[in-house]
């Protein structure tokens, strides 16, 4: 059975809810992505047996797949299929996932995965009446940016709580303090600021042409624990999650290249050992990661005591908190050592891919080492993948 290799990962800066990036369609930001890990490696794009992309919303601009529209934005010639996937914030993993399967059981030499999301362009929608012609009544109009919408009542409701309810039960079971909260944001931003002012990301990183951006809007290099304990919880009254210790709304676009062993002209970052998905209550989706990275440790023959990097997703400091406290074996500052989405930002269908590419590259800066990469998504489920160099 062949391997999977990561021979290049890029993103897009990801920019602020109506910032930087929110002029921009989300299939043009897509675009930019798959044309640039392609030029970047020499690739000619029709060998691309693939594009599988992820995008968690497409209910505006990225509707009738995002992935073959992209491809066609980006050039590639018509030959070149696409598909979009949704596993909501895990999707680009998700894409990554799919196209090392499709490598390894032999049905594609060279795959394009990734993921997109605007999260400032998703538009409001209204439901559709059964009636053609509905004489009375009003219909609700709903904000797809993010969150719950048009629920199936057959739920259990303790199922359907916010995110950010979420969060705050996960903090009460596992007691962590709104000061460990603080200080978790605090670290992410300190650490994703020094990056860029150090160039760590200079290599994985491709503008928006006309959006240039010198780094990711959301990191707040001047913030402080007096700053952040000075913001309000959203969630509950005498809550603990606040917007300051939770990833915020974004948009921009990552893409990764898959290949065989040979596959592609370009010395590899690093191969995909193992991966793996997990699921819980969806009222404590949050640590669902924990168990899904478990199991791709041990799908890759590896245990914690190999890891030498982590990068988490970083959706709320409560929900990375407690993951890091049930990896009893990991030691925690070996996760994001150069900062997470509570500062770098979380576009839903892009996260995936930028954790995976941000690990790679981890791996290829020290020349050697296993890595994982994980993330929770709403619903109660979880993503990992093991990549090794």
């Amino acid at each position: 059975m062949p391997a999977t290799y990561v021979y290049d990962a890029v993103r897009t800066p990801f920019g602020r809810a109506g910032g930087a990036l929110s002029g921009v369609r989300p299939d043009d930001l897509a675009a930019v992505a798959m044309k640039a890990v392609v030029e970047r490696t020499g690739l000619d794009p029709a060998r691309i047996d693939d594009v599988i992309f992820g995008d968690a919303n497409q209910a505006g601009e990225d509707n009738r797949n995002v992935a073959r529209f992209g491809a066609l934005l980006a050039g590639f010639p018509t030959t070149v299929p696409g598909v979009t996937v949704n596993r909501l914030c895990g999707s680009s993993m998700e894409a990554v996932i799919q196209g090392s399967r499709a490598i390894e059981a032999g049905d594609a030499d060279v795959i394009l995965a990734g993921g997109v999301e605007s999260m400032s362009r998703a538009p409001f929608v209204v439901e559709k009446s059964p009636k053609p012609w509905p004489a009375t009544g009003n219909q609700t109009m709903w904000n797809t940016s993010i969150g719950w919408r048009m629920t199936n009542k057959a739920l259990p409701k303790e199922w359907t709580i916010s995110n950010g309810e979420s969060a705050e039960k996960l903090a009460s079971i596992y007691g962590i303090s709104r000061e460990e909260q603080d200080a978790f944001a605090l670290r992410t931003h300190e650490r994703a600021a020094q990056a860029w002012g150090d160039g760590v990301f200079d290599g994985e990183i491709t503008q928006v042409p006309g959006t240039e951006l010198a780094r990711d809007e959301g990191i707040r290099a001047d913030t402080t624990l007096e700053k952040l304990a000075g913001l309000r919880a959203l969630f509950a009254a005498d809550g603990t999650v606040t917007a300051g210790n939770s990833s915020s709304i974004n948009d921009g676009a990552a893409a990764i290249l898959l290949g065989a062993e040979g596959a592609v002209d370009a010395e590899p970052l690093a191969r995909i050992t193992g991966r793996a998905a997990f699921g819980n209550d969806p009222d404590v989706f949050g640590v669902a990661p924990v168990e899904a990275a478990n199991r791709a440790l041990a799908r890759a023959g590896r245990t914690w005591a190999d890891v030498d990097i982590m990068e988490l997703n970083e959706a709320f400091a409560s929900q990375s908190l407690a993951c890091l406290k049930l990896w009893t074996e990991l030691d925690p500052e070996k996760a994001n050592v150069h900062g997470g989405a509570i500062a770098i930002g979380h576009p839903l269908g892009a996260s995936g891919a930028r954790v995976i590419g941000r690990a790679a590259h981890e791996l290829a800066r020290r020349g050697s080492g296993v890595a994982v990469a994980a993330l929770c998504i709403g619903v109660g489920q979880g993503l990992a993948v093991v990549l090794e160099r």
